[in-house]
């Protein structure tokens, strides 16, 4: 598979404090990645810089080839980001919050329409896309932004926390969505701290502690070479 996303020797300080040290991976095309550690490894830092609304001190982090730093604007018409504080706006309703954000993205009105119908089918709401945002329940909202980080078919998906809050019928739902789009060609940036969710869905694991990467590998490769049942037991031997 080709490598969509590249980063190398990413740093990132916030005055006296190392977020990232100087971290490497890469996304291959039509992979789901999964980056993942304790709070304050720099898994967020890492996202923000992807998506390029934080700028490395040091480092490349190129997308399809085109450079975060030298060609911003073209990395963003590649990407989605969901961010996992994100919400959609209450007092519009389902099919119109997707209508909104497609036009920041569409070239035209039947593209809009594309990206919409492609929306619809994601949130799989039925009735309820014509009420209100500020009805919903989390499950559902979660429902609808995921459908728009997906609808558009972004080069790059980065989720960061996508079932966060959720329960276990809307978690497992959600997953689905993400690795059956996936078979679409759409490669996925995935962080989250449930590792039934990375194991599940991820093709490769990255480690990420005190802004190092300490492993990488599939989930059935770490678990082989630490020896363990599953991710949770893994990261624990790993980060301690």
């Amino acid at each position: 598979m080709e490598t969509i996303l590249r980063v190398r020797n990413l740093k990132k300080s916030y005055g006296r404090i190392y977020a990232l040290k100087g971290i490497d991976f890469d996304v291959k095309e039509g992979e789901i990645f999964a980056l993942i550690g304790p709070n304050g490894a720099g898994k967020t830092t890492t996202l923000r810089i992807i998506a390029t609304l934080l700028s490395p001190d040091e480092g490349s982090v190129e997308l399809a080839g085109y450079d975060v730093k030298r060609e911003p604007e073209k990395i963003r018409e590649m990407i989605s980001y969901l961010p996992e504080e994100a919400g959609a706006y209450k007092n519009l309703t389902g099919i119109d919050y997707l209508k909104f954000m497609a036009n920041f993205y569409a070239r035209n009105d039947r593209e809009v329409e594309e990206f919409v119908r492609r929306g619809e089918g994601i949130a799989d709401l039925g009735e309820r896309l014509k009420d209100k945002v500020g009805t919903y329940s989390k499950g559902m909202v979660r429902k609808l932004l995921l459908a728009r980080a997906l609808m558009i078919k972004p080069t790059l998906a980065i989720l960061d926390e996508p079932t966060s809050g959720l329960d276990v019928i809307n978690s497992l739902e959600v997953r689905e969505i993400i690795r059956n789009f996936v078979r679409e060609g759409v490669s996925v940036l995935l962080s989250s701290h449930n590792m039934l969710e990375i194991e599940f869905l991820s093709d490769r694991v990255a480690i990420i502690d005190s802004g190092v990467i300490l492993e990488t590998g599939t989930p059935q490769e770490l678990k082989d070479k630490y020896s363990s049942r599953n991710l949770e037991e893994v990261f624990r031997r790993i980060v301690g």
